[in-house]
């Protein structure tokens, strides 16, 4: 009897870059000189535009007539519009200034269009989950290097000013995102400790990458690289010292044995269950029970934790005020401490900010992107498919890790998940699509 093709899109195990697609260099090579567009100061003009050009070329109307794109990624086009379409509003109110108005527009081609534009490409484009999987574990394993590097010049030289690279002196707007930071001493839980950006412009978004990057890499099938690469991301995640990142970093592993378990269906009540047991035994309030944790949670960096509540309630106020569409863009500050502080409204929270950028119209068009592109992996997750349970792990994860920092601001330092994501969606439809030719030949 024959049998009928395999279901699980799991690598084998002597794969070999070999017959790559102009495509799969084009990303490979990208990913793997990440620290080389970092030193050049481009990375965040370079990356959507790489997607672009590629989105491009691989255009073809035939393919999206017959309707080849799964919901999700024509969920993040619908939030690239709804946003493009609040954006104009409030552009308009204040006549399109020259710089808002390029500023606004080119946050968005960097931030959801980016994503949309990610998993596309590997529906009109061969683009292998394992290629992928490949690049991201060089560039990982190259953090160690460079934490090393860094970590010298701190201890041998002490601190360090950031450089502002020479080519990101030609791209206009802020360049505070473009600068090479040094590491540097800072307070965790009131101990002194190395911290750093890295790639990224933020220790925190650090730590999104490290998380999200570890479970691309677990299916890296040479097994020396496998292992420089998980240290890598390990590495950088304490370093970042993101305590929701490493909140998150467990509770992938518990997500992902549930699904191995059988006890994804029943997660919920599992956890609900235990959490009231253990209040109980405590002799806690509910309430109680989740105070004491978070208030030693956000002890560890107390001033950060409070400017940034500060931030987003101040941010929900000002949507109250124009609730349906927003305002369209970051114009509004709040401050603090006398004046000594300032930051834009809407810079924590991507949940927030949607709100008081696109109003309610773009906040459900977002919530329905973001559990689209969940709801996508669920089946083949429970079907025992082994890359999409630490795909579901990890968006779990990036969903609680946005509720602390901008969606739109820091997806660029991980455009690759994203291709990995759509690589991964591909490849399981390309299967099922095999699985019914199949079906049909042997009528």
């Amino acid at each position: 009897m024959q049998q009928s093709p395999n279901l699980l899109p799991i690598a084998k195990s002597k794969f070999q870059l070999a017959n790559q697609s102009f495509a799969e260099r084009i990303i490979y090579w990208t990913i793997v000189l990440t620290p080389l567009w970092w030193l050049l100061g481009i990375q965040t003009v370079l990356y959507p535009l790489v997607a672009a050009f590629l989105l491009i070329i691989g255009f073809d109307l035939n393919k999206i007539i017959k309707g080849s794109l799964p919901i999700c990624n024509w969920a993040w086009l619908g939030m690239t519009l709804a946003a493009l379409w609040t954006n104009l509003f409030g552009l308009e109110s204040i006549g399109f200034p020259t710089f808002k108005t390029a500023a606004t527009l080119f946050t968005l081609f960097k931030g959801y269009f980016l994503i949309f534009a990610c998993m596309t490409l590997p529906f009109w484009l061969r683009i292998r989950v394992a290629v992928i999987t490949r690049a991201v574990s060089w560039m990982t394993s190259g953090y160690l290097v460079i934490l090393t590097i860094q970590f010298f010049i701190l201890f041998a030289f002490g601190p360090q000013k950031s450089i502002l690279p020479p080519l990101a002196r030609l791209i206009p707007g802020d360049k505070l995102s473009l600068k090479v930071k040094f590491a540097a001493i800072q307070n965790f839980f009131g101990i002194p400790l190395p911290r750093t950006d890295l790639y990224t412009a933020d220790p925190p978004i650090l730590g999104v990458c490290a998380l999200l990057c570890f479970f691309i890499c677990l299916g890296e099938t040479n097994t020396k690289l496998r292992k420089l690469s998980l240290i890598g991301c390990f590495t950088a995640l304490v370093i970042s010292q993101s305590r929701l990142a490493w909140l998150c970093f467990p509770l992938v592993w518990v997500i992902i044995y549930c699904f191995r378990s059988g006890l994804a269906r029943q997660a919920y009540l599992w956890v609900i269950s235990l959490t009231s047991l253990f209040a109980a035994v405590l002799s806690l309030s509910l309430q109680d029970f989740i105070a004491l944790p978070l208030a030693t949670f956000n002890s560890a960096r107390a001033d950060s934790s409070k400017d940034r509540e500060y931030v987003i309630n101040a941010t929900i106020d000002a949507w109250k005020e124009s609730p349906w569409i927003g305002w369209g863009f970051m114009e509004k500050t709040v401050t603090w401490g006398n004046g000594a502080f300032e930051l834009p409204l809407g810079t924590f929270s991507s949940y927030a900010q949607v709100l008081y950028i696109h109003g309610i119209f773009g906040f459900l068009t977002f919530i329905f992107a973001l559990v689209s592109t969940l709801c996508s992996f669920w089946q083949p997750a429970v079907r025992g498919n082994i890359i999409c349970q630490r795909a579901f792990g990890s968006l779990i994860a990036l969903y609680l890790l946005i509720n602390a920092t901008n969606l739109s601001w820091m997806a660029i330092y991980f455009w690759f998940f994203f291709i990995w994501l759509g690589a991964v969606l591909a490849e399981i439809e390309q299967q099922r699509v095999n699985i019914v030719n199949w079906e049909q030949l042997s009528l």
